[in-house]
């Protein structure tokens, strides 16, 4: 049992940091698009529209308020952790100084959840906006191939079950595909081009709001919080529920800190990155939630495009048109983003000898983790064109709601070890910001797992099955490979990228035995 918890120090941490090889080429402002660029993405394009239909109704506006709020607290602990531990890692790297090997593992793994699984519930809303688009030109996307293997579709009475077709979502995996490709060149072009499509996509939600005020039907509001189905179908059981569903849309502000290998200082620029993306995001936010279900009856809003179907229903066609683009631009973005977080994720597990070392390799012109984003890109795709947005979505909420409980505890447990670090930033009010955090986190992932559950036990266990299958191949990756192949096990610090022998030894500590 000692061995499966042994952990890392904080200077091993910081050391292995300031020894890589990583292209530094990010500073803040680039850090808050980039973050912007993650969050505003399927949460707004996509996921409002099944939150507001399925579950909370207009509610849905106090869902983002719940969830914006789970969402502060973790943010400002990431800040913390991300000044006092600038590392490409993020939550895994950060586990692995405070809980140990196996839990740094089974976070690493969750993130595999978080943001793999978040890029392909993009890249299936934006296969929807893709083909509402090109339908404007009179080009149109046959569904067997713009729409999932597995279908979701309500039941009589009024809860979601899932069943196989033939179908294969091909365009969601090729938008995934493209922006695999544009990683492989580099940080830096793909930083430029996220900066100019964060740039139109606000733009254009900026101008959704303003126009879209005058198109609001407040009968459209009434009742406000619908009346409770049963489970977690409307009421407030379904406002939290909402919540859950688009609780992951937030959690872009955190592949701001996997940029931490590449920020000019990360220790000043991530806070500020982090910080600043989550502030401009929720506002926007909830803004454009009042707008859409003002605009269109929440009932009609569980479609992959409901910004599309709102500017539709305003009667101009031309700004209809700046939505698809809006939309389409926009979680291009964010497929590259979270993709980008993810092999940037795979990259520090590699390094720790707990995945195998092509996850590590870095490409000597492009100065990329090239290997590893192919194959990751290529998992990812393969997701997409699977499964639907609605069981993706909750396995993305899943994780991240995990992951943001982990890293809340984080930071308690350096507060009490570890007074003396240097904290660039220190998150306010005390040890309440991290304990409230793990609160709110639990409280976003236990209508998830009770929903999971009660679908299981309803006969549609699919949702389930692919939960449980997730969780035995993690299992079985550490069991088999990362255990025999742990670096810090072995008494080695880390390998250095461009040889293939370790490039410090490490003397035993006591954090480390």
């Amino acid at each position: 049992m000692n061995r499966l918890f042994i952990k890392k120090s904080v200077e091993q941490i910081q050391r292995e940091s300031e020894a890589r090889h990583l292209k530094r080429t990010l500073g803040p402002v680039n850090l808050i698009f980039l973050g912007i660029g993650c969050v505003i993405g399927a949460g707004i394009y996509v996921m409002t529209g099944n939150a507001a239909a399925n579950f909370a109704g207009p509610a849905v506006m106090l869902s983002f308020v719940l969830a914006g709020i789970a969402c502060a607290f973790a943010a400002l602990c990431y800040a913390e952790l991300s000044s006092t531990m600038p590392v490409p890692g993020s939550s895994y790297s950060y586990s692995y100084v405070t809980i140990g090997e196996l839990l740094a593992w089974i976070m690493g793994w969750l993130m595999l959840l978080e943001y793999g699984i978040a890029a392909s519930v993009v890249a299936v809303g934006w296969s929807g906006y893709v083909a509402s688009f090109l339908h404007d030109f009179g080009i149109v996307i046959p569904s067997v191939i713009s729409t999932s293997t597995i279908q979701s579709a309500a039941n009589s009475s009024g809860h979601l079950i899932f069943e196989a077709t033939a179908n294969i979502n091909l365009v969601a995996a090729a938008g995934i595909l493209v922006v695999t490709g544009l990683l492989v060149l580099g940080v830096s072009e793909s930083a430029a081009v996220n900066n100019v499509i964060v740039f139109i996509k606000v733009g254009v939600l900026i101008i959704f709001i303003i126009a879209g005020i005058g198109f609001v039907n407040p009968a459209n509001w009434k009742p406000f919080i619908p009346e409770n189905q049963g489970g977690f179908a409307f009421g407030i059981p379904g406002i939290f529920r909402a919540a859950s569903v688009i609780f992951f849309a937030y959690f872009g502000f955190e592949a701001v800190s996997t940029a931490a290998g590449e920020s000019r200082n990360p220790r000043r620029d991530v806070p500020i990155g982090i910080l600043g993306a989550l502030a401009v995001c929720t506002v926007i936010y909830i803004l454009v939630a009042a707008v859409l279900t003002g605009i269109v009856p929440y009932r009609l809003l569980g479609v992959r495009e409901p910004i599309a179907l709102a500017a539709d229903r305003m009667g101009m066609p031309w700004f209809s048109f700046a939505i698809k683009v809006g939309a389409v631009a926009g979680l291009s973005s964010v497929m590259l983003i979270l993709t980008y977080a993810q092999t940037r994720v795979f990259l520090a597990m590699a390094r720790d000898g707990l995945l195998p070392r092509v996850f590590s390799t870095i490409h000597r012109k492009f100065r990329t983790p090239w290997i590893g984003t192919i194959i990751l890109g290529a998992i990812i795709a393969l997701t997409a064109s699977l499964l639907p947005i609605t069981i993706l979505g909750d396995l993305c909420s899943l994780g991240t709601a995990l992951a943001f409980s982990i890293v809340c505890f984080s930071v308690l447990w350096l507060r009490k070890t570890r007074p003396d670090l240097p904290r660039r930033f220190t998150a306010p009010l005390g040890l309440w910001t991290p304990i409230l955090g793990v609160i709110f986190a639990l409280l976003m992932a236990i209508p998830l797992i009770m929903d999971i559950t009660m679908k299981a036990m309803s006969g549609d266990p699919i949702p389930a099955i692919i939960l449980a299958v997730y969780l035995i191949i993690g299992t079985s990756l550490y069991a088999f490979y990362g255990y025999s192949h742990s670096l810090l096990a072995k008494g080695l610090d880390f390998v250095d990228d461009h040889k293939s022998n370790p490039a410090h030894i490490a003397a035993p500590t006591a954090e480390s035995q």
